[in-house]
């Protein structure tokens, strides 16, 4: 999947899960920071394609890239795997125990769990591509769905460009609808 779709799906989970099972009352710095780590966790599985946008938008960005590649395994290895997921979220809490003393008020639990739920939601995207995700590793075959791989979407193609991405943007028009007043309600009683 794109960049943008990853990042839309991530938002579209992160957003499912607060409204579907409330959350209690959080600062406007823990939400602010949960999308961020959400959309972070929803492009870190890609961080071992050195030609990602993350690593295009650094100045030297391409030679990281290339050498976060050769240490990681190559593209869809252990960043798009369970262990990835462990592994990675491990550092964050790490990263993020480090700085809540200079951001007290802002729970990083609720971060932490933000930038989960935009990691997982990448590798559930990737496993509806023809490449497929080894969730399994160290076990090296490649989960996708559906089984067959002439059913599954190309990265970039017109499925995911015309069908994929709009159903995702229409899901997430149509749950702000239906979710109205609960959506109203949850900012006046949790950011504001």
């Amino acid at each position: 999947m794109t960049a943008r779709t990853h990042d839309l799906a991530a938002i579209t989970a992160l957003g499912a899960l607060v409204f579907l099972e409330p959350l209690r009352t959080f600062t406007l710095g823990t939400a602010l920071m949960a999308i961020l780590f959400n959309q972070l966790g929803g492009i870190l599985p890609d961080i071992d394609q050195p030609t990602a946008p993350f690593w295009r938008n650094l100045p030297i960005g391409g030679v990281i890239g290339r050498v976060i590649d050769k240490t990681l395994g190559g593209h869809r290895f252990i960043t798009h795997s369970i262990l990835g997921v462990v592994l990675f979220s491990f550092l964050t809490h790490l990263l993020l125990t480090f700085l809540h003393p200079i951001i007290p008020t802002v729970n990083i639990g609720y971060v932490w769990w933000a930038f989960i739920i935009g990691m997982v939601s990448h590798l559930v995207m990737d496993t509806l591509t023809k490449e497929g995700v080894p969730w399994l590793l160290p076990i090296p075959f490649k989960f996708g769905l559906p089984p067959l791989k002439e059913f599954r979407i190309t990265t970039g193609k017109a499925v995911e460009t015309w069908i994929v991405f709009p159903a995702i943007l229409l899901l997430d028009v149509i749950f702000c609808a239906s979710h109205y007043r609960l959506l109203v309600l949850f900012v006046h009683q949790h950011l504001i």
